[in-house]
């Protein structure tokens, strides 16, 4: 059934003046000018056929026929609130649900997302492994880390800058490991792995030298895993990424401050 269109501007402000008895009183709550309360009555006359308030020597009178729904429209504004209470209620859950690529979730991810857990016990995390296309509304996302060259047509911010590092250990050959995404080199790659992560791994082995984002081998270098052997900047960086109406969640920004900072 086709829903009837609703002046809503029209009815709050009947609500205001109706309480009230006047244009003033309803315009300093609705922070407007007592004009404008007037304007939006005749208008809400115009479109619902009735005279809702007549001017007597007594002041402002609401008519029978402007009396008769008041009732169920201030039911019906209560049922608003509720309505709004009741979709913004996931926004005051801290439940975060994040998706980010398996390797960076191991070596930087989640030790953050462990240290910033503490911070609070109510808050929690859900985390999902990223892919190319990552679909907010299909996942429920709150937010993304990706490896891309910019935030593309999210909201988001770059985290770890655009810094590479070329690891390996003191018997590495020079040769290079390859993994999807990964920077030219002048050599082919001896062994392809499936991301940046494993890259560190088989460099860890002494399989040879891997090129990797140098946010991702920040833990593998001090650790003594491997070692830091060139430096370069690279075109991708890792964003944290999220559709306006997540960017702006309170806990989303919350995160993103304890990761960026």
């Amino acid at each position: 059934m086709k829903r009837t269109h609703l002046p809503l501007n029209g009815l709050r402000v009947l609500d205001a003046a109706a309480r009230y008895l006047s244009f003033t009183r309803a315009a300093d709550e609705l922070a407007v000018t007592p004009a404008a309360v007037g304007q939006q009555i005749r208008t809400l006359e115009d479109v619902l056929g009735v005279v809702l308030f007549r001017r007597t020597a007594k002041g402002l009178e609401l008519t029978p026929e402007g009396a008769a729904g008041l009732d169920a429209l201030r039911r019906g504004f209560l049922e608003f609130e509720e309505a709004v209470r009741a979709m913004q209620s996931q926004q005051s859950s801290k439940r975060l649900t994040i998706a980010a690529p398996r390797d960076l979730t191991a070596r930087w991810l989640a030790a953050r997302l462990a240290a910033y857990g503490r911070t609070d016990d109510e808050l929690g995390f859900h985390l999902i492994a990223a892919d190319d296309a990552i679909d907010f509304t299909q996942a429920n996302l709150d937010l993304a880390i990706c490896l891309s060259a910019d935030k593309g047509e999210h909201e988001g911010v770059m985290v770890g800058g655009t810094g590479y590092v070329t690891v390996g250990i003191d018997a590495a050959p020079d040769r290079a490991i390859g993994w999807p995404g990964c920077p030219q080199t002048d050599n082919d790659p001896v062994i392809t792995v499936a991301d940046a992560g494993l890259a560190i791994d088989a460099a860890a082995a002494g399989l040879g030298q891997a090129t990797v984002p140098a946010l991702l081998a920040e833990a593998d270098i001090a650790a003594g895993r491997v070692k830091a052997l060139a430096a370069k900047e690279g075109e991708k960086a890792y964003w944290l990424i999220a559709p306006v109406p997540q960017w702006r969640q309170k806990k989303v920004k919350a995160l993103v401050a304890a990761l960026v900072g």
